[in-house]
């Protein structure tokens, strides 16, 4: 895609935007919302691994751990946790981020309780224990390549993949159980609050103006062939990481 747009206007689109829209897109084109992307990145000089390690929301986390990265970053850690986590309805994980769930939940030498007990079977016989980590299951186990609400229906029935999914339904007084049970009740709300969401994470400290720069590969930086960074968009990291 950047390839196809330097062509045509160089030096002009950023990689960051370039990743806002593909993500817009690629939920449009799988039969969800559509909103107009707010324009302008320029992409980052820097990058940092450890750092976006550290702060965005990862499989094992729990509740708590989730809100405060949401918190950290200027989200909401009810409603634009609830809603972009919903981002799950489609997309697939490796085995490797959920298998401990499947065999040994914190340590215990149990699966997790808040797994159904055939959706439990289903992934043991998908990734047993020893096997390769890198085979992909499907985030939604119902319509899996589509974008829609069952996701949240998925997680009433406990059959979230990943901890951090689970864990919005399952912790006991989650108050993100609420708006989980009313996303799954009401597609048209999610679609809302999804829209909303993602609007306000692309927005978080973006640089604009004459601030960082068009990269013109979006692995590396202007004029170092040898150092491979991720470009600034605070809404493709997260939305790839959830």
């Amino acid at each position: 895609m950047k390839a196809a747009v330097e062509r045509a206007c160089p030096r002009v689109v950023s990689c960051a935007d370039i990743l806002t829209i593909a993500a817009e897109r690629s939920v449009a084109l799988s039969g969800g919302p559509s909103w107009a992307v707010p324009l302008g990145r320029r992409d980052s000089r820097t990058a940092n691994r450890a750092l976006a390690n550290q702060n965005l929301p990862g499989p094992f986390d729990t509740l708590d751990e989730l809100k405060s990265s949401f918190r950290n970053v200027g989200l909401n850690d009810k409603l634009d946790l609830v809603a972009l986590s919903g981002a799950h309805t489609f997309g697939r994980a490796q085995c490797q981020f959920f298998r401990g769930r499947l065999y040994d939940f914190n340590n215990t030498g149990k699966p997790d309780p808040t797994l159904d007990a055939t959706f439990l079977q289903q992934l043991r016989k998908l990734c047993p224990q020893g096997g390769n980590g890198g085979v992909l299951a499907n985030f939604d186990v119902t319509t899996p390549d589509v974008f829609d609400n069952k996701y949240f229906s998925n997680l009433r029935g406990r059959k979230g993949l990943l901890q951090s999914d689970q864990e919005l339904f399952s912790t006991p007084g989650a108050d993100t159980a609420a708006i989980v049970e009313d996303f799954g009740r009401n597609q048209n709300a999610f679609f809302k609050n999804f829209v909303t969401s993602m609007i306000r994470m692309g927005n978080l400290k973006p640089l604009t103006g004459n601030q960082g720069e068009i990269r013109l590969n979006c692995r590396r930086v202007n004029g170092n062939s040898n150092i491979a960074t991720r470009s600034s968009s605070s809404e493709g990291d997260l939305v790839s990481s959830f």
